[in-house]
């Protein structure tokens, strides 16, 4: 199908130890052969963290991970000497490459939400590294790019993008092969689809349509090749 809508009520959750995580594709222990990653996008995990609730080390390796903060403040260290604190609206970019061993904890003082995706590079066994960038504006914002704007990814013709949409507000998307639209909050309508939030829509061979918001809407948007 052109455009295929997976709604937030079905993905995959795991809860453990004040973490609250939705799956988009399989992850862990949940598995669905048919749901293993669109393109190059293996993971898009929706995470709710408790107040210093978090992930103690643990290791990546040939894997661009990129963080967005939706709501209070993620602390991350890694083993190649980066450490800071996440504020809402920022986003980071690791590049696991030959390999490192990171945590990540919400702030001890509020509750956490941040959206993650992993995804796969073009080469592997690469140097690890880390990068910041700021939040997205009014309109729209690449996070991250194989090609050209936001954070550098390792997997070129890859991009995601913020959209922050205003009442009404339309919204063309981008010309792409694949495209993977998640609503992090309010309302969209994708041709005949209405998107709620956590739901997300895969489209092939569909890009350059249109979304429109009801209300405020936050979009995380993935153009693949």
């Amino acid at each position: 199908m052109p455009i295929e809508v997976r709604r937030a009520a079905d993905r995959f959750r795991t809860t453990d130890a004040g973490r609250d995580t939705w799956h988009s594709f399989s992850f862990g222990v949940h598995y669905d052969p048919h749901n293993i990653g669109f393109g190059a996008l293996i993971a898009h995990n929706d995470e709710h963290l408790d107040g210093g609730a978090g992930y103690p080390d643990h290791p990546h390796a040939d894997t661009e991970i990129l963080t967005w903060v939706i709501d209070g403040a993620l602390h991350h260290r890694d083993d190649a000497g980066h450490e800071g604190v996440l504020e809402a609206g920022q986003v980071q970019l690791l590049s696991a490459g030959s390999g490192v061993v990171h945590t990540e904890f919400a702030d001890r003082g509020e509750p956490t939400r941040f959206v993650q995706t992993w995804i796969r590079p073009d080469e592997s066994g690469l140097t690890p590294a880390y990068s910041l960038g700021g939040a997205p504006g009014p309109g729209g914002s690449v996070l991250a790019s194989g090609d050209d704007g936001g954070l550098p990814l390792r997997t070129r013709g890859a991009a995601c993008h913020a959209f922050v949409l205003g009442p009404q507000q339309r919204q063309e998307l981008p010309d792409a092969p694949r495209l993977h639209v998640f609503v992090v909050s309010g309302e969209v309508q994708l041709d005949a689809h209405t998107l709620d939030p956590g739901d997300a829509a895969r489209l092939v061979h569909e890009g350059g349509r249109a979304v429109r918001a009801e209300g405020t809407a936050h979009l995380l948007v993935w153009a693949l090749a």
